[in-house]
C-alpha cells in the first residue's frame, strides 16, 4: 500500500513538473505570437523567470528523493535553451579593444530634473558626462524640468555632435544623440502612436556611414495606481479575489499596449531590411521583453548585443517591481559587440542605462 502510495505521488510530482515546463516553452516562445491576434498570450514573457525556477526547484527535489527522475526537469531546461539564453544569457567577458567605440543607451525619464537640488549639476547629466560614451542615444530626453541651459552647460563641453528629434513641440517624448563622430542628418521612421517615437541618425563614423537608430517604442500604459497595484500583487499584499481581479485588468491592459506595439516593431524592421548592406546600430527603449514579438521582429538580423555578451537578466527598468530588460542596444553583423551591461549605480530614472562596446568589422573588399 505504502509504497503503491509512493509510486502515485511521484507520478503527480511528475505531472507537475511537465505541466510546469508546458508552461515555461508556451511563456517562453509567446513572442512567436503576434500580439494584435493573442494580446494576452504575447505578453506572459514576465512571467517566465517564475516557472523556470519552479523547474529548478522540480530538479532539486528530482535529485534528493528520486534522482532517476532529475530527467524531466533537465530535459525542459535543454527544450527552453533559447528563451534561457534570451532571458538570463550567460557569457565568458571580453575586454573591447582599443579601437573599439561606446554606445550608451539611456531613457532619462526628463533628466528626473524635479530632483535635482536647485543650483547643483543634475545627476543624470553628470553621470553622461563622467562616461564619455562615444555615442549617446536617449529617450524622455525633454529638459522640462532641468532646462535647455543645464543640459547644454554639461553636454556641449562634452560632445560637438548632437541631434534632436521631438515627436511634437513641447511633447515629452523627445529622441536625442550626442556623438564624437558628425552627424550628417536624420529621418523619422513612422509609426504609429499617440506619444511615442522612432527617429534613424546617420552619422559619420570613420570613412563609413552608420546609422544609428533610437527607438521609444509604445509604453506600457499603466498609470501610477495600475503600477503600485502590481507591486502590492508581486509582494503578496492583496486578497485573492483582488488579486485575481487586479492580475486579469493589468494583463488586458499590457496586452493592448503589446498589439499597438507589434506594428511600431515591424515599421522599425522593414526600414533596416529597405536598407541592406547599410551599417546599423539599434539602440533604445522597446518596452518590452527579451522574449517577446517586439524583441523578435526588431532584432531579425541584428545581433543583440546583451543576449551576446551580457550576463544575467540584465534588469533595465526597476520601478514598481516591474524588474525586466526592456532597453536595448543591437547591432549589424558588420560590427562585434563587447561586455555589454546594464549600469545599475545610476538610480536617478526609473531606466538604468545599458552599455556596449563595439568594433567594427574588417571589410574583406578593402584588402
Amino acid at each position: 500500500m505504502i509504497k503503491k502510495l509512493k509510486w502515485i505521488t511521484q507520478q503527480v510530482i511528475a505531472g507537475a513538473n511537465v505541466a510546469t515546463i508546458l508552461m515555461m516553452l508556451l511563456i517562453g516562445f509567446s513572442g512567436y505570437l503576434n500580439p494584435v491576434k493573442f494580446p494576452v498570450l504575447s505578453s506572459l514573457g514576465l512571467l517566465f523567470p517564475f516557472f523556470l525556477f519552479i523547474n529548478l526547484l522540480f530538479l532539486v527535489f528530482w535529485l534528493v528523493f528520486v534522482p532517476r527522475k532529475a530527467y524531466i526537469p533537465i530535459l525542459g531546461f535543454i527544450l527552453a535553451f533559447s528563451p534561457i539564453r534570451k532571458f538570463i544569457p550567460l557569457n565568458v567577458p571580453r575586454e573591447a579593444p582599443a579601437d573599439a567605440i561606446k554606445v550608451m543607451s539611456y531613457n532619462v525619464y526628463l533628466f528626473a530634473g524635479w530632483a535635482t537640488p536647485k543650483g547643483e549639476v543634475n545627476d543624470i547629466l553628470q553621470y553622461i558626462y563622467d562616461q564619455n560614451a562615444d555615442i549617446v542615444c536617449l529617450q524622455e530626453s525633454a529638459t522640462h524640468e532641468v532646462g535647455q541651459k543645464m543640459v547644454d552647460s554639461v553636454i556641449n563641453a562634452r560632445y560637438e555632435y548632437r541631434d534632436t528629434v521631438r515627436r511634437r513641440k513641447k511633447s515629452c517624448d523627445v529622441l536625442s544623440v550626442y556623438s564624437h563622430f558628425p552627424i550628417i542628418g536624420h529621418e523619422r521612421i513612422p509609426i504609429e502612436s499617440a506619444s511615442n517615437i522612432v527617429a534613424a541618425f546617420h552619422l559619420k563614423i570613420n570613412d563609413d556611414t552608420v546609422t544609428v537608430i533610437n527607438a521609444h517604442l509604445e509604453s506600457v500604459g499603466l498609470s501610477m495606481e495600475d503600477k503600485s497595484e502590481f507591486k502590492d500583487l508581486v509582494k503578496g499584499n492583496l486578497k485573492a479575489d483582488s488579486a485575481e481581479t487586479t492580475s486579469k485588468k493589468l494583463i488586458d491592459k499590457i496586452g493592448e499596449r503589446s498589439a499597438i506595439r507589434a506594428p511600431q516593431a515591424r515599421a522599425v524592421a522593414q526600414y533596416i531590411s529597405e536598407h541592406p548592406g547599410r551599417s546599423f546600430i539599434v539602440c533604445g527603449d522597446f518596452n518590452d521583453g527579451p522574449l517577446s514579438y517586439t524583441h523578435r521582429i526588431v532584432s531579425k538580423g541584428l545581433t543583440d548585443c546583451f543576449v551576446a555578451t551580457g550576463n544575467g537578466m540584465g534588469i533595465s527598468y526597476h520601478n514598481n517591481a516591474f524588474f525586466v530588460r526592456i532597453d536595448n542596444i543591437m547591432c549589424s553583423k558588420d560590427w562585434v559587440p563587447y561586455n555589454c551591461h546594464i549600469d545599475s549605480k545610476i538610480g536617478a530614472s526609473d531606466h538604468y542605462p545599458i552599455i556596449c562596446w563595439l568594433k567594427k568589422r574588417p571589410n574583406p573588399l578593402k584588402n
